[in-house]
């Protein structure tokens, strides 16, 4: 598996893996994706802004995950103070041909790899109350359930954010 930044020439293949991930989304009840978000503005910016990252296995994008400091408002309500900083995982993805060959933990731990290059000791992640999936990894990979939120942007989703503190 290889783990580096996206660019524009993979938003093709990007948006395609989208296109498989979010059918098997919905059927099982995860409603957070749907075919206005994520799309390929946001995943533009995200090229744009150097935080989009892929995992490849062989040269197949088999996973992507924009590792930000972007915090949402809303992760005040679980006791979070935004006004610190900290790496936080946004649009992580798995192609399903690709499920169960450690994509998401490779792209989370490469999350973890910048927030010690950067110094800063908060991870965050938030994933929507349906997704059965991440709430096994994240505590997996150390991280804690804080609280239950509500996203404006995805009106009528409940999501669960966990923190992981690493050491410097």
């Amino acid at each position: 598996m290889h783990l580096r930044l996206a660019t524009n020439d993979d938003l093709d293949n990007i948006m395609q893996l989208v296109r498989r991930v979010v059918p098997m989304m919905r059927a099982s009840g995860n409603l957070q994706w749907d075919d206005q978000y994520p799309n390929l503005t946001v995943f533009g910016n995200d090229i744009q802004l150097s935080q989009l990252w892929i995992a490849e296995i062989d040269g197949q994008i088999a996973g992507v995950a924009a590792i930000t400091m972007d915090q949402e408002p809303e992760y005040a309500h679980v006791g979070w103070d935004i006004g610190d900083p900290a790496i936080v995982v946004h649009r992580l993805a798995v192609d399903p041909a690709f499920r169960g060959s450690g994509v998401a933990t490779a792209l989370m731990q490469q999350a973890e790899a910048i927030a010690r290059e950067r110094a800063i000791p908060r991870l965050r992640v938030d994933t929507n109350s349906q997704n059965a999936a991440t709430q096994k990894l994240f505590p997996k990979l150390g991280y804690t359930f804080a609280g239950e939120i509500g996203l404006g942007f995805r009106h009528g989703l409940r999501f669960f954010c966990y923190e992981k503190i690493v050491r410097m």
